[in-house]
């Protein structure tokens, strides 16, 4: 038996162009701007000789048949492989899932990841990293996400594609800086995906709003152009809006993941304790607070 483990942190996506029009993958995704955070996903790998190719895969140790990225790695790998394995995989998850915190791009990430140390295939980094980048844009679970993670930081993604082919550009900001989250609800990513009407309203404000972080990267105009888009593409529910509206009157500039129905802010210390206090109202939804540095690292073996 073999085994190996390795980790992805999550992402936050404050604002998005979907560019999915090439009829490969990997020169698909998105352009857009966010932040990963210490917080993610850890996958442990076990691989024993079997009879016949086989496979589990858990999330929190109960075990899963919904893991459609996951399942979609696996298959990629088996096709790389002749003997027969039994493959045995636990993500421990960290994150709400489907809430706008790219857990299907981590997921993906760290099981290529763990399984090219078990096999010695002695794939790249970045040809680890791409091999994700397609289970995510084919199962529609994400765009963007996978090259975001694979290098971590506050980022902004000038140009689509999966990691070596992709292009972004880090976001300078100070490494005391928290992100502080609170999840209400999952949002279907497919549905956003296949939405023609939804796609057209992110995509007409989506692209300019990138362009203009780019010329002035900040993690201030970060947070103020997210909220930008946020207001415009409409998902903004009414839960969200009370918070929201809480944080303005007290300075403090939160905005929604992309996409999930969760709010975020990147805050000093001084600003947190106090956006704390607005997420801590509500009492129903305190054991869905999220308080996490920031990620600088990116994917890595553990």
């Amino acid at each position: 038996m073999k085994e190996a483990a390795a980790f992805s942190p999550a992402h936050i996506t404050g604002l998005v162009e979907i560019c999915d029009y090439n009829a490969e993958p990997l020169f698909n995704g998105s352009r857009g701007a966010g932040v990963s955070i210490e917080k993610g996903v850890t996958t442990n790998v076990r691989v024993e000789s079997s009879s016949k190719l086989s496979f589990k895969i858990s999330i929190n140790n109960k075990e899963t048949k919904s893991a459609e990225v996951s399942e979609h790695v696996i298959q990629v790998f088996l096709s790389k492989i002749e003997n027969k394995y039994r493959i045995i995989v636990n993500h421990d998850v960290e994150v709400p899932i489907g809430s706008g915190f790219g857990s299907s791009g981590a997921a993906a990430l760290s099981l290529y990841l763990a399984l090219n140390k078990i096999f010695d295939l002695n794939l790249s980094m970045i040809q680890t990293a791409q091999i994700a980048h397609i289970a995510d844009v084919e199962c529609r679970t994400g765009l963007g996400t996978v090259i975001a993670e694979t290098y971590g930081g506050l980022e902004v993604r000038v140009k689509p594609g999966a990691p070596g082919i992709g292009d972004l550009k880090q976001i300078p900001i100070n490494g005391n800086c928290s992100v502080a989250c609170l999840n209400f609800a999952p949002i279907s990513k497919r549905s956003v995906l296949t939405d023609n009407k939804l796609r057209e309203r992110i995509n007409m404000f989506g692209g300019k709003l990138i362009d203009e972080l780019i010329k002035d990267s900040t993690s201030n105009n970060f947070m103020r152009l997210s909220r930008q888009f946020a207001e415009h593409i409409g998902l903004i529910s009414v839960r969200m809006r009370k918070i929201l509206n809480e944080a303005d009157r007290e300075g403090i500039t939160c905005s929604m993941a992309m996409f999930g129905e969760t709010l975020f802010a990147l805050v000093e210390y001084d600003s947190l304790e106090r956006l704390l206090k607005i997420f801590h109202k509500d009492t129903l939804y305190k054991h869905s607070i999220i308080v996490s540095g920031i990620d600088f690292k990116g994917i890595r073996l553990l």
